[in-house]
C-alpha cells in the first residue's frame, strides 16, 4: 500500500511540474491559422538569406507567420540572427554577444548583400500584418534580452508570441510581463547539447522546469516528438504545441493535423 501512494505521488509531482499555464488557450490557438516561415520566407535560390529583411517582407507577402530570433550585442542592440557565433552565416568567428552592431554590420549574411537586421527594422517591416512567434537567444544567464525585448514590443501594434530553449528568460517574463505569452522551446537535448550539462538538458528536455516557467504553449521538435512530456502535454493537458522545423508538404499535413502551430522552411 505504501509503495502505490509513493508512485502515485511520484506520479502526481511529476504531472504539477510540468504543467503549462492554462489562462492563455484559446489566444495560442487563434495563432494555429497560419503557417510559421522559420527565420523568414528565405530562399538562397533568389540570393534572401535566413533572418534578413527580404526574407521577412516575402513571408509577409505571402501570409505566412514568421519565427525569427533575436540577439543582444555587445552595446544593447537587438539583432535578428540565429547562432552565437557568425562562422556559419558571416565566416568570421564572432560571437554575436561580445560584438557591437557596428562591428556586426560591416559582415553580410550567406555572400549576399544583406546585413543582419535590428528587431526594430524588421517590426518597421511587419508592422502587424502577420503574427510573430519569437525566439529568445540566451546563451548565458544574462536575461537583459529580456527587459529590452519587452520594451521594444510595448508600442508594437500586432500579434507575438515569444520562446526559448532557456527557461530563465521565460521565468523572467513570468514575473516582469506576465501577459506576454511564452512557449519553452525544447528537444532531444540530452543527445544534441553535450557542452550543457546533462541535468540542464533534462529538465528542458522533460518540461519539468515548467514548474517555475508555467509556459502558454510548448514549441518541440518534430522528430523527437515521443518525448512522454510532451505527449502528456497534448493528450492530458491539451497544450498547444508548435512544431519545428517542417521541410515537405507530408510534415507540414501530418504537423497540422496532430498540433497546433507548424513551422516550416521553404523546400
Amino acid at each position: 500500500m505504501a509503495i502505490c501512494i509513493l508512485f502515485l505521488t511520484i506520479i502526481l509531482l511529476f504531472l504539477y511540474s510540468i504543467a503549462p499555464r492554462f489562462r492563455y488557450r484559446k489566444t495560442i490557438l487563434s495563432f494555429s491559422q497560419y503557417n510559421f516561415a522559420h527565420r523568414g520566407y528565405w530562399d538562397m535560390k533568389m540570393n534572401i538569406p535566413e533572418n534578413s529583411l527580404p526574407s521577412f517582407q516575402l513571408a509577409v507577402e505571402h501570409g505566412f507567420g514568421i519565427e525569427l530570433d533575436l540577439h543582444l550585442t555587445k552595446d544593447e542592440k537587438i539583432v535578428v540572427f540565429h547562432d552565437d557565433f557568425l562562422t556559419r552565416m558571416c565566416g568570421v568567428d564572432l560571437s554575436v554577444e561580445n560584438t557591437t552592431y557596428e562591428e556586426l554590420s560591416q559582415y553580410h549574411l550567406a555572400n549576399t548583400s544583406e546585413k543582419i537586421p535590428l528587431f526594430s527594422e524588421v517590426l518597421n517591416i511587419v508592422k502587424g500584418q502577420v503574427p510573430l512567434l519569437i525566439e529568445l537567444k540566451l546563451p548565458s544567464a544574462n536575461t537583459t534580452l529580456c527587459s529590452l525585448v519587452q520594451k521594444e514590443l510595448k508600442h508594437y501594434d500586432g500579434t507575438y508570441l515569444i520562446q526559448s530553449f532557456n527557461s530563465l528568460g521565460l521565468i523572467w517574463f513570468r514575473k516582469h510581463a506576465p501577459h506576454i505569452l511564452r512557449g519553452q522551446l525544447s528537444s532531444n537535448l540530452t543527445k544534441t547539447e553535450p557542452n550543457i550539462p546533462f541535468i540542464v538538458c533534462f529538465v528542458v528536455e522533460y518540461l519539468l522546469s515548467n514548474i517555475f516557467t508555467r509556459p502558454d504553449f510548448i514549441s518541440y521538435k518534430l522528430k523527437d516528438e515521443k518525448n512522454i512530456s510532451l505527449i502528456l502535454h497534448k493528450y492530458l493537458f491539451n497544450t498547444p504545441i508548435a512544431v519545428w522545423t517542417l521541410h515537405t508538404t507530408q510534415e507540414i499535413s501530418y504537423a497540422k493535423s496532430k498540433y497546433s502551430i507548424p513551422i516550416f522552411e521553404k523546400s
